[in-house]
Order: structure tokens, then sequence, then C-alpha cells
């Protein structure tokens, strides 16, 4: 009986200690996504500081020049004429009340040009200082903003390993843009490897698959996701270069919300390939393959079995150079213009395989 008792209490409590967890990890990826925009927003202010003070910088040292000039013109003119003319020479040359006001503005305009050089040259140095300081606060501020980050993407992984809450994910019109994954200075794509952890399954993920997948979970496709696959399958997921998005809980082929889910799924990967670096995206008996022209029918589908049709989950494919493939070269070159990234079930009432268009 008290066996029976804790399987019963098990099988109650194990789902919401699961939903709790869920729950948890969704919260903390929200709030790391916050964290990490408020640091890229406060470098921004930083940066944009900079960039005024710098221009202010240029536009004092213009004028400190130029009152240098004045400066030094009339102190050689009052040089060559041994200072300044005694007030009785000017008194007698003419009109008295003319020459009391020469004698003022010369004095004037003597003292006002040092006294604004002198401001200037005290604001250029005080504009300086504060450049210096700024240094210092965009330093800090881009450090803040790389640990936002990080911390952001391991939340990203956290969510993937378990899924998240997701219900259709957003449309790719409205989803924020992919944020670009590292390049070569030359614009090709690095050699990578399955070097890094695979939050999915404990296996291994290319550098790129991994930016790929957090980028997905950050936008909002979050359901449950699996990537490495140790067997060779034709897949790419024993290279670490791919995984597969569930759009349901069933394995059924989707319909509804999850037939929604994955159009969002495949759509945005699609749009953000030259970000991701996305080699292949199949769903629902369809395949993108950018080196093909675009969408067309999947070779593998048309089965009925939704795993093989990939009406159950969207697979994705990320570009992984370096691996000896026959398609090797192929793989270092950005998807061509003039091929299709529109959906195919975007501009007709009827989905791949017959679905509902969403």
């Amino acid at each position: 009986m008290v066996g029976l008792c804790a399987l019963v209490l098990s099988v109650f409590v194990a789902p919401a200690e699961a939903v709790a967890k869920e729950g948890n990890v969704n919260k903390k990826l929200d709030k790391a996504i916050d964290e990490y925009q408020e640091a890229k927003q406060d470098l921004a202010k930083s940066k944009g500081r900079k960039k005024t003070i710098k221009k202010d910088i240029a536009d004092t040292k213009k004028d400190v020049k130029r009152l240098k000039v004045e400066v030094n013109e009339f102190a050689a003119a009052a040089y060559k004429s041994g200072g300044l003319p005694p007030a009785v020479e000017i008194l007698s040359a003419g009109d008295p009340d003319t020459a009391v006001d020469t004698i003022a503005m010369t004095s004037y305009l003597g003292e006002q040009s040092g006294r604004k050089l002198s401001q200037l040259v005290n604001a250029k140095e005080d504009l300086a200082a504060e450049e210096e300081s700024l240094d210092d606060e965009i330093d800090k501020g881009e450090k803040a903003e790389k640990k936002m980050k990080d911390l952001r993407d391991k939340a990203a992984r956290d969510v993937a390993a378990g899924g998240g809450d997701a219900v259709t994910g957003p449309a790719a019109s409205s989803a924020p843009p992919a944020e670009a994954a590292p390049r070569n200075s030359d614009g090709s794509w690095p050699d990578e490897g399955c070097t890094q952890d695979d939050p999915t399954t404990g296996g291994c993920i290319s550098p790129r698959m991994e930016h790929a997948l957090e980028q997905a979970v950050i936008v909002g496709y979050n359901k449950k996701t699996s990537c490495y696959r140790p067997y060779e399958d034709g897949g790419d997921h024993n290279e670490g270069k791919a995984c597969d998005f569930t759009v349901g809980s069933n394995g059924a082929a989707a319909s509804g919300d999850a037939k929604t889910y994955g159009d969002h799924t495949a759509d945005w990967f699609v749009q953000n390939a030259d970000a991701l670096g996305v080699r292949v995206v199949i769903w629902y008996n369809m395949i993108w393959n950018p080196l093909r022209g675009g969408w067309h029918a999947y070779d593998g589908g048309g089965t009925g079995d939704p795993n093989s049709d990939h009406t159950n989950h969207v697979h994705v494919s990320i570009l992984l150079a370096g691996l000896g493939r026959a398609d090797g070269a192929a793989e270092l070159l950005t998807a061509p213009a003039g091929f299709s990234r529109s959906p195919p079930w975007s501009s007709c009432a009827a989905s791949p395989a017959g679905g509902t268009s969403r």
C-alpha cells in the first residue's frame, strides 16, 4: 500500500514540479533578456554621449585656434606700436570723446579675447577629462553587456533543455531579427566542429548551431527541441549541426496551434538564414534550401509518418564548413540572390500537405 501511494503521489507531484521548473526557467530567460537589453541601451547612451563630446571637443579646438590667432595679432600690433598709445597722445590727436572710446574699446577687446581664450582652453580640458571618464564607462558597459548576453544565452539553453511555454510563437514578420553568428573577416563562415554541449540531449552541437538555437528560444520558438543524435541518418544531427524543433506533444502530424507554431518557426529560420548560417529547413513535406532555389517538395516526405514527413517537427540544419563534405565549398557561400524566402503556405488557403493556413 505504501509503495502504491508513493507511486500515485509521484504521478501527481512530478508533473507539478516539472511545470514549476519550466516556469522558473522561462522567468529567468525573460529577466535575462530584459537585463541584457538594459545593458545594451546603457552602453548605447554612453557611446552616444562620447560621440557628442568628441564633436564638442573638435568645435572647441577650432574656437581656441581662431582666438589664439586674434590674440596673437592683437599682441603683435601692440608690440609693434610700443604697446597701447598713451592716453595723452590719443587725446591730443583729435576729438576727446572719440579718443576715450578708442582707449576703452582697445582695452576691452584685448581683455575679452584673453578671457574667452582662457575659458575655451579650460572647457577643452574639462571635455577631455569627461571623454576619458566616458572611455572607462564604455569599457565597463561593454563588459556588463557581454556578461548579460552570456547570462541570457545560458538562460535560453536552460529553456531549450526542457522546453518552454510557447503556443504559436511569433509570426516571422513581427518577430525580432536574429543576431548574426560570427563570420570570418572575409565574410565566410569559420570552420566548426561538434564542440559545444548540447543542452537538449547531452551530446554536442557546433557553436553556430548553439547560437541559432539560443536565438530561436530568445525570440519565442521554445517548445521541446532535440539536436544531437550519435548515429548517421542523413540529417546532420550526428555532426552537431541540426536541431528538430518539436511543434506538439503527442508526436502526431501538427494541426491548429501546433501547425501555426511550426509555420512560424520554419519561416523565421528562413528569413534569418543569412544571419544564422541556415543551410536547410524541412517542414510539412517541404524543404527550403537556398542552393536549390528556396522552397520545394521534400523528397523524403509523403510517407504518412509524421517523423519522416516532418509534420510534427521543424528540422533546421546549419552550415558547418571544413568537415570534408562533398558540398563543403558550397557551405562557405551566402545564399544567392533571387531565391524564394516566402513560405509556400503563406499565399494560399492550404498549407503543405493540406494543413490549415494561419
